[in-house]
This record gives structure tokens, C-alpha cells and sequence, in this order.
């Protein structure tokens, strides 16, 4: 029998009037041409991703091409008949969902067990090495694998995730800031009231930091003093109930996304800023852009001293 499989999120869908689609895992649908066979191609294919193959092999006849096109399309698992079964012919391809997507990456997990809990599931469930909690941010040469600092593959596949459900204190994330340079990701969040604040994730050294990321709300609004005042330390504060069960699975469902999105190599979440409402869960994005060093001011030139007369 075929141990062919549709790839997870594929749908066949049949049409009226018009025949076979396919609807990809992005949601986008596609006309299938079974090649001239019509219904004979069709039904043949509906019965090998079924399982109910009936010709040599467990193969239905003249579904072979159309099958070899789906697997080729990335659209089926595994293989057409025992004699072409290889090891790896029933895993998905890489551009599919699975588990398994965080495997030799290491996370280290920093702040409030409310978020960082939840979070460190998630990881671990797709494969990856959440280092020992703790309250302070481990020194580099523990973050990286073992190996020497400049060891190819020993930078680049460690992260370091803040999370925080009150503000930030004033210099926590400084030293955090200069991880890019390392080679080490660097993802945060923080709560200011009812309102969650989720950082882009900083890979690179032109990425956005957190101190990018103050810079830029400071100068969005018109009440920087005050905003840069209650950062440095309220006189008083209620702070609030504070994140949720379900505000809280719902923040590590997005941090989650901007490490799966980082371990793939996949760049464009780095310049978006998130809020989320804890009454609603409502979810707004903001684009950021990293500030740019200013260059220091040229220093003043010293006029010339008035040349005096020889008679003077």
C-alpha cells in the first residue's frame, strides 16, 4: 500500500465544474492538471493519499506522474511504494511546520516564571536547549556551545529571552544590548501597566535594541519627559494584575514566532515593534528602525590671534 501522505496544511479539494485543486499550507489554491487522465488521475491520487491503493506496489494506475509532481512541489510526505522509501521519505520538507524547528539552538530564559514558563515549553517542545533559569545573564562563554569564542558554529544559534511583567528597571538590559555584536540573539518584553511591550528580536549588530527602542518612543511622543521620568522609577504605582494565563500564552506564542522566525533565518520581524492590551488582547505593530550613531560635534577652531604691529 502507499505510504504516500498529504504534507502538513495540504488540502485536496475537489471543485464542481472544474476539477482538483490543491490548497498549499499559506492558503493559496492551486488548479491540479492530472495530465490528459481527467477523473481516472484524480481519483487515483484521491485513493493514494487515502491509503487505498490498488495497483502494483499499492499504487493506483496513472496517479505515478501526478504523485511525482506533488512530492516534487513539496506537497507529499513520504514515498509512491516500498521500493522507493528511503530513510528520511516520510519526514516533511523543511519548509514545513513540525516539531523540531529550535533543534541545536540554546535559549536562555530571563525574568518572571508568568511568562518565561509558558515560553520555555514552547521551546523545548520544538527541540530546543533551554539553559538553566536564573536571575542574571549568564557570561558569553557559557551561552555559547563549547568550543573555542571563534569556532565556526558556535555563534549564531544561541539566544538570550527577557521577560518581564513590570518595567524595566533603568540599566537592566545594557550589557544584554551588546549581545548582537557576540553572535548572541537578543529578544525581550516587558509590562508597563495593562500594556505588554514585545521587542524585536536583535541578531545582528544593525539590529534594534532596547536602547534603540526607548530612544524611538521618546521621541514619538510629546510626553518624553514624563514617559522618560516614570522609566527612571514612579513615586508611586499600582502596577496592576499583571499579566494573565491567557495574556501570558498568548505573549509566548509571539515570542515564540520571532525565534522560529530567527532559527530560520528569516529577517523581516526585526524592525517591528508589538503592544499588547492585556483587557483585550488586542495586538498593534509598529514599524522601528535602529538610531544611528551621531557623530561627535567637531571641536571649536581657535581663532587666530591678532598679529600685532612692530611698533606695538
Amino acid at each position: 500500500m502507499s505510504t504516500a501522505r498529504l504534507a502538513p496544511g495540504v488540502a485536496l479539494v475537489s471543485v464542481p465544474g472544474r476539477g482538483l485543486a490543491v490548497r498549499t499550507p499559506d492558503g493559496e489554491f492551486l488548479r491540479v492538471d492530472t495530465g490528459g487522465t481527467g477523473g481516472t488521475g484524480e481519483s487515483a491520487l484521491l485513493a493514494t493519499v487515502a491509503g487505498d491503493g490498488a495497483g502494483a506496489g499499492g499504487v493506483p494506475p496513472g496517479s505515478g506522474p501526478l504523485l511525482d509532481a506533488f512530492r516534487d512541489a513539496g506537497y507529499l510526505t513520504g514515498s509512491a511504494g516500498p521500493d522507493s522509501a528511503g530513510p528520511d521519505s516520510a519526514e516533511p520538507g523543511p519548509a514545513q511546520p513540525g516539531p523540531g524547528r529550535l533543534a541545536g539552538h540554546r535559549v536562555q530564559l530571563l525574568g518572571d516564571p508568568v511568562l518565561v514558563e509558558p515560553l520555555g515549553r514552547c521551546v523545548r517542545a520544538e527541540g530546543g536547549d533551554v539553559l538553566p533559569p536564573g536571575t542574571v545573564l549568564l557570561p558569553l562563554g557559557d551561552l555559547l556551545p563549547p568550543g573555542g569564542l571563534g569556532s565556526p558554529g558556535r555563534t549564531g544559534r544561541t539566544a538570550v529571552v527577557w521577560c518581564l511583567d513590570s518595567p524595566v528597571p533603568p540599566r537592566l538590559w545594557d550589557e544584554a544590548d551588546r549581545l548582537p555584536a557576540q553572535g548572541v540573539a537578543w529578544l525581550r518584553c516587558h509590562r508597563e501597566g495593562a500594556q505588554a511591550w514585545l521587542e524585536p528580536l536583535a541578531a545582528t549588530p544593525g539590529d534594534v535594541t532596547s536602547a534603540h527602542i526607548r530612544l524611538r518612543r521618546l521621541a514619538a511622543t510629546p510626553a518624553h519627559r514624563e514617559l522618560a521620568a516614570y522609566w527612571a522609577g514612579p513615586a508611586a504605582e499600582n502596577t496592576g494584575p499583571g499579566h494573565t494565563t491567557a495574556s501570558a500564552a498568548l505573549t509566548a506564542g509571539l515570542l515564540m514566532a520571532d525565534l522560529l522566525a530567527w532559527a530560520s533565518g528569516r529577517t523581516g520581524a526585526r524592525r517591528r515593534l508589538r503592544r499588547l492590551d492585556l483587557r483585550d488582547l488586542t495586538v498593534t505593530e509598529h514599524p522601528v528602525l535602529p538610531v544611528p550613531e551621531v557623530a561627535p560635534l567637531p571641536a571649536p577652531r581657535t581663532a587666530p590671534a591678532p598679529a600685532q604691529g612692530a611698533g606695538g
